[in-house]
């Protein structure tokens, strides 16, 4: 059973004190759980340690997928291929962050690779910010969290703008209209880059203006045009390949002649797709932060767990049995990509049966861990709970 300590006040009024009030949105603080997974500092520090081991072995199947073009496995679209081998030979083309989903961890159950979210991942205020100040809210010391993440981040700003120091740090950050999750998340980007000297704009991406000679501008309600030499996008790298791909030629042109660095690069796609946890078992058979995976169902094993190349949030998860009936399963819109088959381990569980599924951030070192409590498919109906060391 998992350790769980409970407390009793909101962490609204540290936000409000620290004049962070655009977090406090309507999707942050309701969902947070007032309780704190307890940890020890040894299992603190196991997560740590999992997930840079899980880094260095994500470089490494990469690499093989780039070396032997496995891009089809993976699902990657064709017209996506250049950048993404032009951007991971091109050190000034850095990973920003991403965030893995763990199994285990505590409750003497090992630590397990469930998948990476490397290009778009969210939860950032919850895992930076809000778990923070829940502590300081109820009097606790902030010694007692693993947590670096907003640290880290402007560490790796920083980076960014050494690797790319011939380019003025101006930077435009775009999420898609109608997800004021993401307005949250992309605003503790901001914060962090505008800390370490970044000149920074937000825009949605349907209103940005892209140009294959100039590069990528933004225009005022004066009509004035900025132009700018980094580009965040919280938009999936599928989505733009897939959809809309005029777009994706421009922003070749632009990535390749230098006209914008675009975070997170686009060889993040060869770790997201979830194509990637066959060719790391292949590569790293029976690891023990591994589970099996397949292109098809494992029928050696009583469950397995059925995903999308590419979704997120749960959707067209399912699980089966070794008979390939589905015991679970989550819709979704991502049913069109091909599948692939990993081993079913149970999540971490509380006294009333939530499951608890770790996420553990990687900003270039294993940066802030926070928990998601949901059922057996974490989705987007999960809540966010923090935890603590002692």
């Amino acid at each position: 059973m998992i350790k769980l300590k409970s407390l009793w006040k909101s962490p609204e009024n540290q936000i409000y004190a620290l004049g962070w009030s655009w977090m406090v949105g309507v999707d942050t603080l309701p969902y947070i759980t007032g309780d704190m997974v307890q940890l020890s500092e040894q299992e603190a520090e196991n997560y740590a340690q999992a997930t840079n081991e899980l880094y260095e072995m994500y470089v490494e199947a990469a690499q093989y997928v780039i070396d032997h073009e496995l891009f089809h496995q993976l699902g990657i679209p064709q017209n996506l291929i250049e950048m993404i081998k032009y951007t991971w030979e091109d050190d000034r083309h850095l990973h920003l962050y991403g965030r893995f989903d763990l199994s285990g961890g505590t409750d003497q159950q090992p630590i397990k690779l469930i998948e990476f979210n490397s290009d778009t991942a969210t939860c950032i205020p919850e895992t930076s910010v809000v778990q923070w100040a829940h502590l300081k809210a109820n009097g606790l010391d902030e010694a007692w969290q693993f947590n670096s993440l907003y640290d880290l981040l402007k560490e790796n700003f920083i980076r960014l703008k050494e690797l790319n120091a011939n380019l003025p740090a101006t930077l435009l950050i775009s999420a898609m209209k109608d997800f004021p999750e993401d307005d949250t998340n992309v605003e503790v980007l901001g914060e962090a880059a505008k800390e370490v000297g970044f000149e920074v704009a937000y825009c949605y991406i349907e209103d940005v203006q892209f140009s294959a000679e100039e590069g990528v501008y933004m225009r005022d309600q004066l009509d004035n045009y900025f132009r700018f030499n980094f580009w965040l996008k919280l938009v999936p790298w599928e989505y733009i390949a897939h959809d809309e791909p005029e777009l994706m030629y421009i922003l070749n042109e632009i990535v390749l002649n230098r006209k914008v660095v675009i975070i997170n690069p686009a060889y993040n796609l060869i770790f997201q797709s979830k194509g990637i946890l066959k060719i790391l078992w292949d590569l790293f058979p029976n690891h023990p932060l591994l589970l099996e995976t397949s292109n098809l169902p494992l029928k050696n094993k009583e469950y397995c767990v059925e995903k999308t190349l590419f979704g997120r949030e749960g959707a067209n998860v399912r699980i089966l049995n070794k008979e390939e009936q589905v015991m679970v399963e989550k819709e979704g819109d991502y049913g069109d990509y091909p599948k692939i088959y990993q081993e079913y381990v149970e999540f971490l569980r509380d006294y009333q049966g939530n499951c608890y599924q770790a996420g553990v951030f990687f900003a270039y070192e294993a940066a802030a861990l926070g928990f998601r409590r949901g059922g057996r498919i974490i989705d987007n109906t999960a809540q966010f709970s923090g935890h603590l060391i002692g």
